[in-house]
Parts: structure tokens; C-alpha cells; sequence
């Protein structure tokens, strides 16, 4: 799938925006995906990765 963390596995999620009018339409929460060098079975490789897992220290980055 395009749109999850290769870490934690969170993908978008479906909701509601709803108006002052109480008007409900349908939305999506998308996860903030970034896009990060991390060393992977040993080697170099780009993975998309939420922001949540970069802050908590999930990502191992390489030494350049």
C-alpha cells in the first residue's frame, strides 16, 4: 500500500468534517509520511516512515 509507515504499519483513516450547521461530509485523516534513508538488513534503503516514528527514534539512520 502507498500510504503507511513501513514501521508501525498507520495508514489513512476515515472521518468527518463537520460544519457549524452540522452539515457532515466525508474526509480522510492521512498520516504525515516522510520519506527517510534508514539502514535496512543491513543496507541503505529510502522507506516512507511517519513522523511519530522518526521523533521516537524507530528510524536507524547510517553513518555517512
Amino acid at each position: 500500500m502507498a500510504r503507511m509507515c513501513e514501521i508501525c504499519g498507520k495508514k489513512p483513516m476515515k472521518g468527518h468534517n463537520i460544519s457549524h450547521a452540522h452539515n457532515v461530509s466525508n474526509r480522510r485523516f492521512v498520516p504525515n509520511l516522510q520519506k527517510v534513508r534508514s539502514l535496512k538488513d543491513g543496507r541503505v534503503k529510502r522507506i516512507r516512515v511517519c513522523t511519530k516514528c522518526i521523533k521516537a527514534g524507530k528510524v536507524i539512520k547510517p553513518n555517512l
